[in-house]
């Protein structure tokens, strides 16, 4: 498995459970050192990236469930599935706020997650909600 998959399917476990666990802000690098202590065997450059995407979706957490839910129609981000939720959020922080990584990448990344982790329609809809965001947030 490419390392920023696995990077991503680390980043929405590690989501899942500090929402889960209502963690506060503070709490999220004790989450983060207790689950590298109890896997130790994961690459330096896999922690990295999945560190970066916990520590930045929930700094950005109000900016990136806001442009989810203008994006969403008909949708609040209370009424979605917890999996799916985290999977847009982290795909919505990738397009917000990473230049670097193309934004078909990230969306592919999404759909596979949501494949796999997901519902039976999860796919279909985390496609459609970014590539809105997609569009929205192009560079003019």
């Amino acid at each position: 498995m490419k390392k920023r998959r696995r990077a991503r399917e680390l980043a929405l476990t590690l989501l899942y459970q500090i929402e889960m666990l209502r963690a506060e802000k503070d709490e999220v690098e004790e989450i983060l050192y207790s689950f590298w202590f109890e896997n130790p065997e994961e690459e330096e450059a896999v922690r990295n990236f999945t560190d970066q995407i916990v520590r930045e979706v929930i700094k950005n957490i109000q900016p990136i469930d806001t442009e989810i839910t203008k994006t969403a129609i008909n949708w609040t981000m209370n009424r979605m599935g917890y999996i799916d939720r985290n999977i847009l959020r982290m795909a919505t922080f990738e397009l917000m706020f990473m230049s670097d990584i193309p934004p078909l990448v990230t969306i592919n990344e999404a759909i596979e997650l949501a494949k796999k982790f997901g519902a039976g329609e999860s796919s279909k809809f985390i496609n459609g909600v970014l590539h809105r965001i997609k569009e929205a947030n192009k560079p003019t």
